[in-house]
């Protein structure tokens, strides 16, 4: 098997004039799109608004992710920076009471003098043009001469579990930590009502959490060849979780308690395990045998990405849930 190239459905390497200057126009209208997001996004005064505007400019990010041919990026920004973030923001502006709009004490104050803009716009057009005259970084050549004892195909995995799995394994104890951290402070906030959900919305998720699951595991399997792997997947799988708890779903008795907590662990516990054995066979940390490699590497990737989706909704739920809390009796059915 060999790695598959990095490319975009706008690759570049036509040629053609006229495909070049539609590519210029769509990389203009995005920027100016994203600018316009961002700038309402902190200036609206209405704060549904402002939340609606962040998760606009979050998806239009993604875009701009695959514009510069970094899918895997894409996919995890569109689940995060789209969607858990704008659910967590949206399920926040659920439990606020009164008016959500925002009050301003002049509007002089966010106004900004022309001269001081234009001044502006001169230094970022420079800081650019010295951006794109100076020579691409990374290590991208490394990684390609290293990739045939990687163990798998897809540079981004390789990278990611084999070349710097310390780093790897690090993160997602930085995450299971807060996790802990956060759960220390209470239960969970969902026992509160929020008057957010739409009537359609437990309808829609019925319909949604399926794909939810079926991309999850698709992107699992697809970390081995390209863009995918344990971090979009376990975003993409939290996204679909997080929108079942706001159309009224609530965490299942049986699955509280310990089984919550070992598969909030899963993750590190299998990097552990495989790193341990593998220095038992070879004496080195995380030194994977060329012949096991892609097995190690496929089951810390399954874990890790169910793991990650796991700890991303836990952080949404704000305190461990108990076994007194509502359940419903099917993952978007609500309390019943």
């Amino acid at each position: 098997m060999r790695a598959l190239p990095s490319h975009t459905v706008f690759d570049r390497g036509s040629g053609d004039p006229a495909m070049t200057l539609l590519h210029t126009a769509f990389d203009a209208l995005l920027l100016l799109s994203m600018i316009v997001l961002a700038w309402q996004g902190v200036h609206a005064r209405n704060m549904f608004r402002a939340v609606v505007s962040f998760m606009m400019f979050g998806l239009l990010t993604a875009v701009a992710w695959v514009r510069l041919e970094a899918p895997d990026i894409a996919l995890a920004e569109a689940a995060l920076g789209a969607g858990l973030t704008g659910a967590l923001l949206l399920a926040t502006l659920g439990r606020l009471e009164g008016d959500v709009s925002i009050e301003r004490a002049s509007r002089r104050a966010v106004r900004i003098p022309l001269p001081w803009a234009a001044l502006g716009l001169v230094g970022a057009t420079s800081l650019l043009a010295v951006a794109l005259a100076l020579p691409a970084p990374g290590l991208g050549g490394r990684v390609q001469e290293a990739m045939p004892a990687a163990g798998i195909d897809a540079p981004v995995t390789a990278v990611l579990l084999n070349f710097r799995s310390w780093d790897t394994l690090l993160e997602i104890a930085v995450m299971l930590l807060a996790v802990i951290a956060l759960w220390s402070l209470g239960r969970d906030v969902l026992a509160s009502p929020s008057r957010l959900p739409a009537p359609a919305l437990p309808a829609l998720v019925r319909l949604l959490f399926p794909l939810f699951i079926l991309s999850t595991f698709y992107l699992l399997w697809r970390g081995g060849y390209g863009p995918g792997g344990a971090f979009p997947a376990g975003a993409l799988l939290a996204a679909g979780l997080v929108l079942a708890l706001l159309a009224g779903a609530r965490v299942p008795k049986r699955v509280t308690g310990a089984p919550l907590r070992w598969a909030l662990a899963a993750g590190l516990l299998a990097f552990l395990v495989v790193a341990l054995a593998v220095m038992a066979e070879s004496g080195v940390f995380f030194a994977y045998p060329e012949d096991y490699a892609p097995l190690l590497i496929a089951v810390v990737e399954i874990a890790a990405g169910l793991s990650i989706g796991v700890m991303l909704t836990a952080l949404f739920l704000g305190g461990e849930p108990v076994s007194g809390d509502p359940v419903g009796g099917d993952p978007v059915g609500g309390d019943r």
